[in-house]
């Protein structure tokens, strides 16, 4: 009778005697919120999307540049991008092929862009008689090692860049013009 005495007082906790049928409950390693259900609550992946799109929204808010194209897949956030009907070999057919002249001057349309918007930000801080400056730079009247004004030498190498990006555009078009008037031929013949 001794010893199951001792054993009941190894098992009391604070006067309370402990049942075998208690079993220890795991917590929830996300925390819980007082007099809400854990369904309630918003998942873990749900938690994840939101400090995604906090810390990247102003990137992914950005503006976009590329190629436009009349045919656009539906994305669905959950299950990626869904092709249909353009993942077929019909809708492949259909496309034309790479036109890597055409490539080319779009870039350089992209890039004579960036190069007429920073001179369009430079041209503000200088005054009125940068376009005299220009023509005489672009004769060649005085080399861009004549100019001591940092804008207006940056102005100037920036207006160089955007007359030889313009010039190169303009060949390729000719180019592909003469390649197209080419194949035509042939299939006239």
């Amino acid at each position: 009778m001794k010893e199951a005495i001792e054993f009941e007082d190894e098992c009391e906790v604070e006067d309370v005697p402990v049942s075998p049928l208690l079993s220890v409950g795991r917590r929830n390693r996300y925390g819980s919120v007082p007099g809400l259900d854990d369904e309630e609550l918003a998942s873990p992946e749900e938690l994840e999307r939101e400090v995604f799109l906090e810390e990247w929204g102003p990137v992914l808010m950005l503006p976009v540049r590329g190629r436009r194209s009349p045919v656009q897949p539906s994305i669905d956030e959950y299950f990626g991008v869904d092709w249909g009907a353009f993942a077929s070999v019909d809708f492949a057919r259909g496309m034309p092929e790479f036109d890597k002249a055409r490539y080319k001057a779009a870039r350089l349309r992209e890039e004579l862009r960036d190069v007429l918007i920073m001179m369009q930000t430079i041209s503000d801080r200088l005054p009125k008689a940068k376009g005299l400056v220009l023509e005489l730079v672009r004769t060649g009247v005085i080399d861009l090692e004549h100019i001591q004004s940092e804008d207006m030498y940056e102005l100037a190498r920036r207006y160089l860049r955007a007359e030889r990006l313009r010039w190169e555009i303009r060949r390729l078009g000719r180019a592909r013009t003469a390649r197209l008037r080419e194949r035509l031929a042939k299939l006239l013949g």
